[in-house]
């Protein structure tokens, strides 16, 4: 298509961000008098957030923001990692690239350990062997509790922190806006989440998370712009090495949208004018000129021109270093024959065997025909320098004129060729991939995944509720996370949720002020409202007596569940003889299941 079918207004380029390195911050005044202020540290599986909580103006937003991920080589030392913002440019890394997470969930604690030891540095705490500030550190729903008890270990026993809170990301973005809107601390609501690996369903009861009702769907953005890269790669299968996964999730945030109805969204979408308004067209970056392309007839002659005469300089070049070769035979061989002529018969015959001939015939033989054959490459050398004389720094070769060569034959040349619009050829031209990448949050079978949608697990926890705990979470749906950012999903889920209520049911949904990044302000906002010590803080005596998965619950936490471990066989043999010995029990209560552990 042309480009008079097209609006410049839907013409796009790709910014290709680069990431400058975080500078080293010196730790102010504020944030060590009357007490340490605490380090508040959102470690999301795509990007970490870090900063201060003294309520300060000029601490009152993340210092650092950074991919949460290292690029270290196999077998590459601690010091040669780079972690978040050192590296510039994400592509070249990426085979290298090492997550401590896997899905949502911090399993690679030595990753984990290089992102807190990038963060210390570049906030300048550099005190040695400990972190006297206390942190809080977000955490996914429903963690594991082997996972928070290797979190704890790092925090205490690598860094001797003084104190730790553990929160949910999502819940305090929910904090966060609640708070900034006067509702009550003791809210009811359902969140609904989506980041780079998952999304959540979560609901929150008088201000506490369910977390016996809460859902997890694994679709997110990771695998949405996974899907976009799938797509546009096979659309243009001479650009693959451009469409990059860093340029794709660039395109997927700034170009796609939620369709309210996506089956009549997608009939819109074949209508030639709808596709020609709504077609966007992004630029990939491009330099030179393509081989063949808008090429005149003078410039095309001209390469044809200079390639024969490169030819023809290497033709003469192999036949001088032939006729050097062959004169210098000639002249071994009759060098041979001289010493026949001299009488020296011996010397002579241990030539003949050096040279791998039987007699002398056979020599004056092959001396007859080098002969010839080198008389006749003079000649040859000597014709050629009459053709072509020798290019002297006055006078240029003169170079033979393939329009006459192809005149004679017959032939005729256009004086140019068509042109052809380099910028056109690198051109992306996004039309439903704008709708069907997003889509794939309500429709995860559109990728196969065999999972219920993000509608579909909001119907399923409201269906574990009361008549009227279901109305009372519905007028509160919330909406946070990076990859809730696409036009048109607030109407999107309210259309939904019109179909799944009852008839004339009251709801509510709201977005986010900031999807991103109001998990960091929310955890901030907590820390400066809850002091170190009180209902929410971990400190290393609750560590040491209570274990590494204790935590400690707050309105925006997880639902601490001890870990119960039941004994071995092996085990209960033993308590049962120490037991025997101790308490003098009778024989019939040798039966395990006559004692009861705890």
């Amino acid at each position: 298509m042309g480009d008079a079918c097209y609006t410049s207004r839907n013409v796009f380029s790709f910014q290709d961000f680069k990431c400058s390195p975080d500078p080293l911050f010196t730790v102010k005044l504020e944030c060590v008098e009357p007490r340490p202020a605490p380090i508040v540290v959102d470690n999301g599986s795509f990007q970490c957030r870090a900063g201060w909580a003294s309520g300060t103006s000029g601490l009152d937003q993340p210092r650092l923001v950074f991919r949460s991920a290292a690029a270290r080589s196999r077998g590459a030392a601690r010091s040669d990692a780079h972690i978040g913002n050192d590296i510039p440019n994400l592509e070249p890394l990426r085979w290298t690239f090492k997550s401590a997470f896997d899905r949502n969930v911090v399993v690679n604690f030595d990753i984990q350990e290089l992102i807190f030891d990038y963060i210390f540095m570049h906030l300048g705490i550099n005190t040695q062997g400990h972190v006297d500030h206390p942190m809080v550190v977000t955490e996914p729903p429903c963690n594991p509790l082997h996972c928070r008890q290797m979190m704890s270990e790092l925090l205490f026993e690598c860094y001797g922190v003084p104190h730790v809170a553990y929160g949910v990301d999502s819940l305090f973005s929910f904090y966060y806006n609640s708070v900034n809107h006067g509702v009550d601390p003791s809210y009811t609501g359902l969140v609904m989440s989506s980041g780079y690996h998952c999304s959540h369903v979560l609901p929150v009861i008088n201000g506490r998370l369910d977390a016996v009702n809460c859902k997890r769907v694994n679709v997110g953005g990771g695998q949405a712009a996974a899907y976009l890269q799938r797509l546009v790669q096979l659309k243009y299968p001479a650009h693959q090495a451009a469409i990059t996964l860093s340029r794709m999730e660039e395109l997927l945030h700034q170009n796609s949208y939620i369709a309210l109805d996506y089956q009549h969204e997608m009939e819109k979408w074949r209508s030639p004018e709808f596709y020609r308004e709504e077609v966007h067209r992004v630029q990939l970056p491009f330099s030179g000129r393509v081989a063949g392309v808008c090429v005149s007839a003078e410039e095309r002659n001209e390469r044809k021109a200079q390639q024969l005469c490169r030819l023809q300089e290497i033709n003469n070049r192999r036949r001088e270093q032939k006729l050097q070769e062959d004169q210098k035979r000639l002249e071994t061989l009759l060098s041979v024959q001289e010493l026949l002529e001299e009488g020296s018969l011996e010397m002579f015959h241990r030539s003949l065997v050096e040279l791998n001939m039987d007699s002398t015939e056979e020599l004056q033989s092959y001396i007859h025909k080098l002969s010839l054959s080198v008389e006749q490459q003079r000649l040859v050398n000597t014709e050629v320098a009459e053709v072509e004389p020798p290019v002297d720094e006055g006078n240029e070769k003169k170079k033979p004129d393939l329009n006459e060569v192809n005149n004679e034959h017959g032939k005729t040349t256009n004086v140019t060729q068509p042109l052809f619009n380099l910028s056109e050829y690198h051109q992306l031209f996004i039309g439903t991939e704008r709708v069907r990448v997003p889509e794939i949050l309500f429709q995860p079978s559109v990728i196969g995944e065999e999972q219920m949608g993000l509608m579909e697990a909001l119907q399923f926890v409201l269906e574990q509720y009361s008549p009227e705990q279901q109305e009372a979470l519905v007028k509160n749906v919330f909406l946070t996370g990076g990859n809730l950012q696409y036009c048109g999903l607030r109407e999107r889920v309210e259309r939904d949720l019109l179909a799944i209520r009852p008839f004339q049911s009251n709801f509510q949904v709201s977005l986010a002020s900031r999807p991103t990044l109001d998990a960091w302000f929310g955890a901030h906002e907590w820390a400066l409202r809850t002091p170190a010590g009180a209902q929410g803080w971990i400190s290393r005596q609750d560590y040491e007596e209570k274990g590494g998965e204790y935590l400690s619950e707050h309105c925006a936490s997880n639902t601490y569940i001890s870990m119960k471990l039941k004994p071995t066989a092996a085990a209960k043999h033993t308590l049962i003889g120490k037991y025997s010995m101790d308490t003098n029990l009778p024989d019939t209560a040798s039966n395990d299941n006559d004692i009861t552990f705890p």
